[in-house]
């Protein structure tokens, strides 16, 4: 991984702290793993690791009525597990920002990922989420930066989704040795 590949959690951290916020709520995952570390390491910053990933639109949602900002870090997989609570971000507007790693993309290993993965986009769409891609790791601060203006500044749903050739592809031997 060249250094520019592997500077993007770090990238993000800055915007995150640029853009006020000052919850995380996250279901651990290895493709956020560094910006997950980065959080967790700034006193700032509360870090709450969350059950499901509906928790974490709860969990926005109070957040804002307290007067924090918060970010949502999930996988691909757990936007399915959100569905129903983005309606109530929808209807009640407050600002939602959700940070995506993609799986099921090109490479995955994981057929069971590939459905989820490949539908993220239209689901988040389909439930107003307004979403940004980030192809390439110098694409995710950026993205990043405009959909929390997006969210925080309109108060609205905005998800940056973080493309499996950013995070890296896992591979049935490295899970087996895992």
């Amino acid at each position: 991984m060249s250094g520019m590949e592997s500077e993007w959690p770090l990238r993000t951290f800055r915007v995150l702290k640029r853009s006020a916020v000052r919850l995380v709520g996250y279901v651990p995952d290895a493709g956020h793993k560094r910006l997950i570390e980065l959080c967790l390491a700034e006193r700032k910053l509360e870090s709450v690791v969350l059950s499901t990933e509906e928790e974490g639109i709860g969990l926005a949602a109070g957040a804002w009525l307290g007067g924090a900002r918060t970010v949502l870090l999930m996988q691909s997989s757990g936007v399915g597990n959100c569905i129903n609570a983005l309606g109530m971000v929808r209807e009640c507007r407050f600002p939602l920002l959700m940070l995506v790693t993609m799986r099921g993309e090109h490479g995955e290993f994981n057929p069971w990922q590939v459905p989820m993965g490949q539908a993220t986009p239209a689901v988040l769409g389909a439930m107003g989420v307004v979403v940004h891609e980030a192809a390439t790791a110098q694409d995710v601060a950026p993205a990043v930066e405009a959909a929390a203006r997006l969210a925080f500044g309109g108060y609205q749903a905005a998800a940056v989704l973080i493309s499996q050739r950013v995070i890296g592809i896992k591979s049935f031997q490295e899970q087996a040795a895992q």
